[in-house]
């Protein structure tokens, strides 16, 4: 009646051992450390490494170790307080061709690690991470968007058969339509009253004849300023994808900016150099028109811009943006059949592909450019190059746009809605720039104006009162359990114990970032798990009131109990995937683990409990008494007397 067989007890005890090995590297903790990655083309190579060993004896920084990785190394230290100074010097060291990041290590066991076993990631809360409050440019959203409706007035014009001579957009803001007479200018402006909506046509104050104005009324301002905002934090969302970030915290902070947090960060390096670049790519004719030698002489032509090639090539380029990185849909790197050389490989939106197909057609065997656009924030500096603090003892860092011209070829035919890349410098610039236009393109520039890393010193307090908290719960319910259930309450507390074993081995198993609310739901898991034991050992006493015997109370407690648990544990997972649906950031964490628990305690309460039973009491042939309690034995004694 009270026995499982074989394979039953190996599959739980070999579920048991695996929970105690994926849970174990969570106890040996983590080293402090600072990685160095490159940037682009450069290297990290044991040359390299050999000189910031170097400067570290001399600056009488001790170290535990150095890593060198494929893309990268790290150092080990001993505490974060040199870990810290060891950051600023190894920055000074390398230079600006590399990403210096204060880094977390785990201090797993090689036999550990060759198993995957990984401890599972803290929150920002408890470990620390990256902070990022980024800025967006509104202005350059109208002004793409004027740009994009000039365009849309010509095409509009165009395809009706409205003459018009000039169709002109202003730096200072405003589009202004100049027509051959009043005919034209009266049929046109209806036309694009009718076809453009967004925009509000006024008589101009130029003073030119048979002209009119055009701004973007105001709702088309909200509106586009609120899709780019969106537009950009969607790209967040997937650079962090990329990252393989868990639980992010992608939100708007007031009307133009947002705030990213990536809690439990591995790779902090990776982060800044994903994320803090902020990549977009502008497609414009080369102004093939003027001569370079007055542009290089200060006298560039009006409605032109000089630029640079990645060699430092000048270059003359229309002032005027065809297409840009938001038409971009995918991108993916590979090889020029013929050179050979890395490329990109570009495709369009059905936007994107019209606007190219008609400009491409319009200029074969002209040249077209693909400008490369940065935005990076870097420490500012003193007249002595070093980092200017703020009153808090943080850097202060300042923006820097990097404007660059990738490639200007000559378009040998009409193109569509896929093109290549080309003129990069390596393989991982490909990989790089594709992961970047994949990630999806800044619908509008974005300016980190606070970066902070932040340290796990504050976040040692709370996992302190978090896990002090959980374990003097756990010996409460212990106590009363053992109390007042005797054995079987020690059974109860041994299943409760098992499970809080399984719920972490599997958050660590699945790289789940647990953060504050989610040290709640273990200790809501601890106490929920343990009113499945309740009621199985209330069940069991009330068969013995009934006067069954030890061995059929046994068995009817578990199977009677068994569908009031799962009811309740069903209504507590629905409440639990609501909330990891419909929640963001802390909420979902919170869900994640009280979701697990609730999986977890199911295998325990049930057939744990129940198979540490058996093994007790399965093979007693004659099971007089079973000790549930002196009140339930008494009751017992009573009925059977």
């Amino acid at each position: 009646m009270n026995k499982y067989p074989h394979w039953k007890y190996f599959l739980i005890f070999a579920i048991v051992v695996i929970g105690f090995v994926y849970a174990l590297p969570n106890l040996y903790g983590e080293y402090p450390a600072v990685q160095i990655s490159p940037i682009r083309t450069a290297k990290v190579d044991q040359a390299l490494l050999t000189i910031v060993e170097g400067q570290l004896k001399q600056a009488n920084i001790a170290y535990a170790g150095i890593v060198l990785e494929d893309k990268g190394a790290k150092i080990r230290f001993a505490d974060t307080e040199t870990q810290i100074r060891a950051r600023d010097l190894v920055q000074k060291v390398v230079g600006e061709q590399y990403v210096v990041a204060l880094n977390l290590l785990p201090a797993t066991p090689a036999w550990l690690a060759a198993l995957s076993a990984k401890p599972m990631y803290l929150g920002l809360d408890l470990r620390g991470g990256v902070h990022f409050l980024m800025q967006v440019d509104t202005g350059a959203v109208l002004k793409k968007a004027e740009e994009s409706y000039t365009d849309d007035m010509r095409r509009v014009l165009r395809e009706k058969k409205v003459q018009y001579l000039t169709v002109t957009r202003f730096e200072r803001g405003g589009i202004e339509i100049r027509f051959r007479d009043g005919a034209e200018r009266d049929k046109g402006r209806e036309l694009l009253r009718k076809e453009l909506p967004g925009i509000e046509l006024s008589d101009t104050d130029r003073g030119a004849d048979f002209a009119i104005g055009a701004r973007m009324n105001q709702t088309a301002i909200v509106e586009k300023t609120r899709l780019a905002l969106e537009q950009n934090m969607n790209s967040l969302r997937n650079r962090v994808n990329e990252l393989g970030v868990a639980e992010p915290i992608i939100q708007q902070q007031g009307q133009d900016r947002i705030v990213v947090q990536l809690p439990g960060v591995q790779d902090t390096a990776k982060a800044k150099e994903i994320l803090g670049r902020t990549a977009t790519l502008e497609i414009m004719m080369v102004d093939e028109e003027h001569d370079l030698t007055g542009a290089l002489s200060g006298q560039v032509p009006a409605g032109s811009k000089l630029y640079k090639m990645r060699d430092g090539r000048p270059i003359l380029l229309k002032n005027r943006l065809i297409y840009s990185g938001d038409n971009i849909v995918d991108a993916a790197p590979g090889f020029d059949s013929q050179s050979s050389t890395p490329i990109v490989s570009i495709a369009l939106d059905a936007r994107g592909a019209a606007i190219n197909q008609r400009v491409t057609g319009e200029s074969v065997g002209k040249r077209m450019a693909v400008v490369y656009i940065e935005i990076k924030s870097e420490p500012r500096l003193d007249e002595q190059g070093k980092p200017v603090l703020d009153v808090n003892g943080r850097p202060l860092r300042v923006s820097k746009r990097v404007e660059e011209v990738i490639t200007a070829p000559v378009i040998r035919s009409q193109l569509g809605k896929r093109f290549q890349i080309e003129g990069l410098d390596s393989v991982e610039e490909a990989n790089e720039l594709s992961l970047l236009l994949r990630a999806g393109a800044f619908a509008a520039p974005v300016e980190i104006i606070e970066e902070r890393t932040v340290g796990p010193s504050l976040g040692a307090d709370n996992i302190a009162k978090g896990f002090h908290s959980t374990w003097v719960g756990f010996a409460a319910i212990a106590l009363f359990m053992s109390v007042y259930y005797a054995i079987f309450g020690l059974i109860s507390v041994a299943a409760l114990a098992i499970n809080v074993l399984l719920l972490v081995a599997l958050l660590s198993m699945l790289q789940a970032t647990l953060t504050l609310p989610g040290m709640a739901g273990i200790a809501l898991t601890v106490g929920m798990a343990i009113d499945a034991n309740v009621l199985i050992n209330e069940r069991i006493r009330e068969e013995l009131r009934n006067g069954n015997t030890p061995q059929a109370s046994i068995y009817s407690g578990y199977e009677r109990a068994f569908g009031t648990i799962l009811d309740s544990n069903v209504t507590n997972l629905i409440a639990g995937l609501a909330l990891f649906m419909f929640g963001t950031g802390p909420i979902k964490g919170f869900a994640v683990v009280l979701c697990l628990g609730i999986l977890t305690s199911m295998f325990s309460s049930v057939m744990v409990s129940r198979s540490l039973v058996n093994l007790i009491y399965g093979s007693r042939r004659r099971l007089e008494k079973i000790p549930i309690g002196n009140t339930a034995w008494k009751e017992t004694s009573s009925t059977t007397g």
